[in-house]
């Protein structure tokens, strides 16, 4: 507060003083910095939730590619076969059969049927990292090399791929399918993720089901 003397008498001017000015600017700093804390955990939040959701994703399109393709194959002419396979103690199993072409395959007009694998694959020659994908090859191309098939990823970087399927004349569960001229009933995909210490897993039915 500042008084000033005049002629006519004195004259009050109200003020803030340097250490009512200072206060008020560091509380205005301890509240900025706050609101600034608050924002950036939420934001983070929020990108690892979008994260989380964007890989569930991807398995959720995995199970629905698998059930498309799968519950519209014949057993006379998918010839379903699948091997348990380990590598390093890491489960690497893989199915094959036969099919035509079509959404589950993600190739709708290639021509002929093809031998379709799904199975895991290095990332590149020099990496450790896996991929989940299809290896397609034309069924009746006699060449017995790697120049006509076609490698489909479908999920990047897993750890692991485990296979079981049921049998219904056995009425259990078994880790190699090798009966071409019948299917499963069930097959049950269990894959590892470097993302998760639960692995993901589904059940799918190679019948069409009433709901």
């Amino acid at each position: 507060m500042f008084t000033v003397q005049g002629k006519t008498g004195s004259l009050r001017i109200n003020g803030f003083t340097l250490l009512e000015i200072m206060l008020a600017v560091g509380i205005l700093g301890l509240m900025s910095l706050a609101i600034f804390r608050f924002v950036q955990a939420n934001t983070t939040a929020l990108r690892l939730s979008s994260d989380t959701a964007a890989r569930d994703s991807q398995y959720d399109g995995l199970r629905d590619l698998l059930t498309s393709e799968w519950q519209n194959l014949t057993s006379v002419r998918s010839k379903m076969y699948g091997e348990p396979f380990k590598l390093n103690e890491r489960e690497r199993d893989w199915l094959r059969w036969n099919s035509s072409a079509g959404p589950g395959l993600l190739t709708r007009y290639a021509p002929g049927d093809f031998a379709v694998t799904l199975r895991l694959q290095p990332e590149s020659d020099k990496s450790d990292r896996l991929d989940l994908g299809f290896l397609r090859k034309p069924k009746d191309d006699p060449d017995v090399g790697e120049g006509h098939e076609t490698w489909v990823p479908l999920i990047k970087n897993v750890s692991s791929l485990q296979i079981s399927y049921f049998n219904p004349n056995l009425n259990t569960w078994i880790d190699r399918w090798s009966n071409t001229s019948q299917m499963p009933w069930l097959v049950k995909v269990s894959i590892g993720r470097t993302d998760s210490p639960v692995p993901w897993e589904a059940i799918i039915p190679l019948k069409r089901t009433p709901y």
